[in-house]
């Protein structure tokens, strides 16, 4: 059946899937591999916030306690935060800044997560606590200014309901830690955004608490924010984890889930950010790096913008060290892009959705259809996916569109089709064929980046009183961009292609006749 796409639009296609990107601990963005990464993400993508752990963690130095005359006393070092929020600024990202983790000089104790040791304990000292967010944001504000600085969100903590990231799982000691951190952001200037709980899945019930919280005690809150995953538990393999998912439908109802659960509060219309979504959290599971992962997420991508106001991918690079360095060029891949920048379908998925339109004309199961103001039509399109393994997805899944083009007196288009799926755009089907090398050779690397590329395809399509007939057929987890154009034919009168090879055509003959 042909579906009919309307002339008039039914919308605008929000930037929340790329108005934040996740990143592994801070500090990594003083590699050089790190930002030529990101630099290649932001040319093809441009997101407009980053977000990551550990600012406040030993391994950027900004708290630094000392002895002096008897006293202890604490300096406040930004030699590295410097640094990497001159790179993001320079690669066009701003922070979605993450207050954490525990400085050890600061901490309670002594737990703590990931291979790097984050600490996860409360401060021994919630004043000591505060004049650390305080300096932090004042620093920033006095080096970006406060009119850019007031464009960061600001997000206290990470996950505090699950106990690895914060001792005990505690509720009230977070409630405390956010009260004490919001009042020190607000201390700096009380137009600048901050926020929270920034829970996982499965948590929901933590919202009205918080809520209740900050409205008893009038504690300022701009956003709120929770994370959304939909796989189940980790089955270890050496160097690598697998797990089943939930369909991707879960994601979005993860997302609309903040605002069901505040509605009534006061927080009901405050603006809610995912800061972190996935399939999997696991930086080794390497679902990520497949076509399946691309044709999972698209529905989400397409859709998720009318339920929050951000989604931020976990995470863009591969450069990321939760469960330690990587062990190979996939297995350890988490992000949009793996080591040595070859690219996954999920950043080709990414990349498609940059290159469509504002106006969004249509938006179906398989497809979403948009147009730019200067009237190309663009079409993102993918094949369904089966989560649970036992019925493979089908090898060919047909999609025929009427698509309304102009200007008027239009007679002809030009499509240009770019595809990812099992075998085009796949370097990790390519890599898997090589026998899976370790460390791949130069050689080796080349024909993955080659590999990597979406297959690229172009034709000439009638248009017929205003509307263009295109007739697709996606192959196994393929996901696809159409890009269309009204043709404005301007081709000499003396051309004939019959010349090419230097012999007369008819219309010499008859004249030298």
């Amino acid at each position: 059946m042909r579906i009919t796409v309307p002339d008039q639009p039914a919308g605008r296609l929000t930037d929340a899937w790329r108005r934040c990107v996740g990143t592994s601990r801070f500090e990594l963005a003083l590699r050089r591999d790190y930002q030529d990464s990101l630099a290649l993400v932001q040319a093809d993508i441009g997101f407009r916030h980053i977000r990551g752990h550990g600012l406040l963690s030993d391994g950027v130095g900004v708290h630094r306690p000392y002895e002096h005359d008897g006293k202890r006393r604490v300096h406040h070092s930004f030699t590295y935060v410097d640094q990497v929020v001159d790179v993001y600024l320079d690669l066009g990202i701003r922070p979605f800044v993450e207050l954490g983790f525990m400085p050890s000089g600061l901490a309670s104790g002594d737990q703590t997560v990931f291979w790097w040791k984050g600490n996860v304990t409360p401060p021994a000292s919630l004043s000591e606590w505060a004049d650390l967010v305080r300096a932090t944001v004042a620093h920033l504000v006095d080096r970006y200014g406060l009119n850019e600085v007031r464009g960061w969100p600001i997000e206290v903590w990470n996950e505090p309901n699950l106990e690895p990231f914060w001792q005990g799982a505690d509720r009230d000691a977070y409630h405390r830690l956010y009260e004490a951190s919001a009042h020190a952001v607000k201390d700096v200037d009380a137009s600048l955004q901050v926020g929270g709980p920034a829970i996982s899945p499965g948590a929901d019930d933590w919202l009205a608490s918080f809520a209740e919280f900050v409205t008893d005690r009038q504690v300022p809150v701009d956003f709120v924010s929770r994370h959304a995953y939909t796989s189940g538990p980790a089955q270890h393999v050496p160097f690598g984890t697998h797990q089943t998912l939930a369909p991707a439908a879960d994601l979005l109802t993860q997302f609309a889930a903040p605002r069901q659960h505040l509605a009534g509060t006061p927080l009901a219309d405050l603006p809610v950010h995912i800061t972190e979504f996935n399939s999997s959290y696991r930086p080794d599971n390497p679902i990520h790096d497949t076509a399946f992962h691309a044709a999972y997420l698209a529905p989400v991508l397409a859709t998720g913008g009318d339920l929050v106001d951000s989604f931020s991918y976990w995470t863009f690079s591969d450069m990321f060290e939760e469960v330690g360095v990587p062990t190979a060029l996939f297995h350890g891949g988490f992000g949009l892009l793996t080591h040595r920048q070859i690219k996954k379908p999920t950043y080709h998925l990414y990349a498609f959705m940059a290159r469509l339109g504002g106006d969004v004309l249509a938006r179906g199961d398989d497809h979403l259809v948009t147009r730019h103001r200067d009237g190309r039509i663009a079409v993102l399109a993918w094949a369904p996916v089966d989560v649970t393994g036992r019925s493979p997805a089908p090898d060919r899944h047909p999609l025929a569109l009427s698509i309304p083009l102009g200007p008027p007196g239009t007679t002809s288009a030009f499509l240009l089709r770019s595809s990812v799926g099992e075998e085009a755009g796949n370097a990790w089907a390519a890599w898997t064929e090589m026998g899976c090398p370790r460390s791949p050779s130069l050689r080796q690397l080349h024909a993955l980046r080659e590999a990597a590329e979406p297959a690229r395809t172009h034709r000439a399509l009638p248009v017929a009183a205003g509307r263009v007939e295109v007739d697709l057929t996606l192959g196994r987890h393929e996901v696809t961009l159409l890009e269309l154009s009204a043709v404005e034919d301007e081709t000499p009168q003396w051309w004939n292609a019959d010349r090419l090879l230097g012999h007369p055509v008819a219309a010499d003959r008859k004249e030298q006749q």
